[in-house]
């Protein structure tokens, strides 16, 4: 195999070369000449075909190669005669200077009458090389066997198929990587020479090589390889015959030292280029990371900016604020794009600024820092309207409740009141007291959180990059200081309202008080009847006893007396509660009559009462006079115990007339028939007492008559 670069090319021959009209084993002769075979067939073989086959082989041996001359097997024992004598005339025409030998390959019967016609030996002199016909056993006396191919019975290996396309891939790499290194070298030096000035970069001077040197590299290397591998292969096979019969070529002859000086010089200016590619890749990216910079503060300074300029309102209400809030996230929706940019461009500066030249870092530092900068006050700013925007929704929010709420509890203080009784007030003003405590609470909160807006209101111009805010400052400020004033307004007049309820409700729980005093006090009243009917029954068994019933009764009378007195009051303050209330709907009732008609019925009562126990306390001391031991029982107080007797059973037997013409009497008939008996035991006493002296008299008489005679 021959791998010297030809001056022609073997694709512009290629179909000629794969007939194998001739070609060039690698094998040499015993001068270490090369061998050129030409193997003729029974066809007709085209002389041009030929002359073009044998001008591309003849090409690619160096000139020192050439020098040693050629040994030229023409095989014709397939052809005739005519045309291997016209194949070796040609040889004079093409390669007189190159060959030494033509060694033409006879058949074994044909041609003796007609080398004797033509003999080529005599012909030296004008062929200019030496001829010789000899059979193909015979050419091993030229030729050593291990330089000949199998079709000369040599152990030579040839493979024309392979040969052509390994030549096609070493034409291939070699006018490849020539031209990749033109355009490298071209490429390194433009970008060489435009390094000190950037500005003036020409438009070119991001041009690319026509072949890919990746691709180049590769295919130098498979081809280094296999040149390698065949060399070694052809030098462990060197020596007499057997085995692998493939003698290398000299160093000159190979393609190796001129694949190996492509390879170093491909790879120099392909490491060079990878440095300008990386150059150009930085730039480039520099460029790009520049431009979307510039696009990220160009949005963010203007339509960004823009956004946030025409959103200062804080809203009218909570519908209005939550309306805003949307409207701002959208506008963050937005802006995070964006934001998401710088994030990217952000690594990519850093991962630059990591590896970067010191010619770059100041520029890119300083993109990073105006990025930065753009993105950090917008963010800011979308953070503090956002805290804006928050704070005025919780402003309108609780605004709300605490409108809800002086609503609800305006609802309580307009409605009638119409409680029960007192434990429905005390619940109800209980109820006032929580809700207007919660008003208060949320009122309170109301104040913090408006003067925390207020706050930030005041701060907000400072974002605004100098607009004047005022008047649209202005119209926040009064609108929120109008809400907490109208919030105070409408609690204060609550608060007015709960006083004036809680001043009625604690007069109905003075009036229910009296109303249930004043029942109470009926009852009371009604007690005392019951028991001045019921237990007062006594009339005791002597004056002495007669006058402590007095004296109890009088008593008793007097706690009645108070009873009725307390009860009056209590109605009249009724009276007076319900005309401050205005309750005409209210007043004593049956309160007052049922006081009136137990009171008349018990002063009927303790007057009967009354009259008998006075009956009974003179009964009782005139009967005490007739009945002391050792007086004389005067008549007039025996007809003073009969009569105040006699009157007082008769007095007992008489029911209680009340007004309403119902009767009642005192204690049970058992308990009258008790005070009865007891005043006739006394009234009997003193009967018998008057008896007792009557016949004393009328002893007396007798015996006062009986001795009248004897002292007469």
């Amino acid at each position: 195999y021959i791998w010297i670069r030809s001056s022609m090319e073997a694709s512009t021959i290629l179909p000629v070369l794969k007939k194998k009209l001739a070609f060039l084993s690698g094998g040499k002769d015993r001068r270490s000449g090369l061998i050129l075979t030409i193997p003729l067939c029974t066809e007709q073989t085209s002389m041009e075909e030929l002359s073009s086959t044998l001008d591309y082989l003849l090409s690619i041996p160096s000139e020192k190669c050439k020098a040693r001359g050629f040994t030229v097997i023409v095989d014709g024992r397939k052809s005739q005669w005519n045309v291997v004598k016209t194949v070796v005339l040609m040889l004079q025409n093409v390669i007189p200077a190159e060959v030494s030998l033509v060694c033409v390959v006879k058949p074994d019967e044909f041609w003796d009458k007609k080398v004797t016609h033509f003999c080529f030996w005599k012909e030296k002199d004008r062929l200019g090389f030496e001829v010789i016909l000899v059979s193909a056993n015979k050419l091993t006396r030229y030729i050593e066997p291990c330089q000949l191919t199998d079709e000369f019975g040599g152990s030579l290996q040839y493979d024309h198929m392979d040969w052509v396309n390994k030549r096609l891939v070493f034409e291939k790499f070699t006018k490849e990587s020539t031209s990749l290194l033109d355009e490298l070298a071209v490429i390194n030096e433009n970008e060489k020479a435009s390094q000190p000035d950037k500005a003036s970069r020409p438009s070119d001077s991001n041009a690319l090589p026509s072949f890919d040197p990746e691709t180049v590299l590769q295919t130098g290397h498979e081809l280094l390889s296999e040149l390698q591998q065949r060399r070694f292969n052809g030098s462990e096979g060197g020596g007499g015959g057997g085995g692998t019969a493939w003698s290398p070529m000299d160093d000159e002859l190979l393609a190796q030292p001129q694949v190996m000086k492509l390879l170093d010089s491909l790879r120099e200016q392909y490491t060079k280029y990878q440095e300008v590619c990386r150059q150009r890749s930085k730039r480039s990216q520099l460029e790009e990371i520049q431009t979307k910079v510039m696009q990220v503060v160009n949005w963010l300074e203007g339509p960004g900016t823009e956004q946030l300029r025409t959103q200062w309102g804080i809203g009218d209400s909570i519908r209005a604020s939550q309306a805003l809030l949307l409207k701002h996230e959208e506008i963050e929706s937005q802006h995070s794009e964006w934001f998401a940019v710088y994030v990217e461009l952000n690594q990519q500066m850093a991962a630059l600024l990591s590896a970067g030249d010191d010619e770059d870092l100041l520029e890119l530092k300083a993109l990073q820092q105006q990025l930065s900068d753009v993105c950090y006050r917008q963010a800011s700013q979308l953070e503090f309207r956002q805290n804006v925007l928050q704070s005025a929704h919780d402003f309108h929010g609780t605004a709300q409740d605490l409108s809800q709420q002086l609503d609800g509890l305006l609802g309580m203080l307009c409605a009638d009141v119409a409680p029960a009784d007192g434990a429905a007030i005390q619940q109800t003003l209980k109820h006032l007291e929580e809700k207007l405590k919660s008003v208060e609470g949320a009122l309170q909160s109301l104040r913090e959180k408006g003067q925390v807006l207020l706050e930030q209101i005041s701060n907000q111009s400072s974002w605004f990059y100098g607009k004047d805010m005022q008047i649209e400052n202005k119209e926040n400020i009064d609108h929120i200081h109008s809400i907490m004033e109208d919030m105070q307004l409408r609690k204060q007049r609550c608060e007015d309202m709960v006083d004036v309820r809680r001043l009625k409700m604690l007069q109905m729980v003075q009036l229910f008080k009296c109303e249930e005093d004043a029942s109470q006090a009926v009852e009371w009243l009604g007690e005392l009847l019951d028991a001045l009917l019921k237990t007062h029954i006594r009339l005791g068994d002597d004056s002495q006893e007669a006058k402590v019933l007095l004296e109890k009764h009088r008593k008793f009378v007097d706690v009645a007396q108070s009873t009725y007195d307390y009860g009056r009051q209590l109605l009249q303050a009724t009276v007076v509660l319900c005309q401050s209330l205005r309750c005409t709907t209210r007043s004593s009732g049956d309160t007052l009559p049922r006081l009136n008609r137990v009171w008349k019925q018990f002063t009927v009562t303790a007057d009967e009462r009354q009259h008998r126990l006075d009956m009974a306390s003179t009964f009782h001391t005139a009967a005490d006079r007739g009945s002391e031991p050792g007086e004389l029982l005067d008549v007039e107080v025996f007809e003073e115990v009969e009569t105040v007797g006699k009157a007082l059973l008769d007095r007992l037997t008489i029911p209680v007339i009340f007004p309403d013409g119902s009767e009642q009497f005192f204690g049970s008939p058992g308990d009258m028939a008790s005070s009865a008996e007891n005043i006739r035991d006394r009234m009997k006493l003193v009967e018998d007492k008057r008896l007792q002296q009557e016949e004393a008299e009328q002893l007396q008489e007798e015996v006062a008559l009986e001795a009248g005679p004897d002292e007469s």
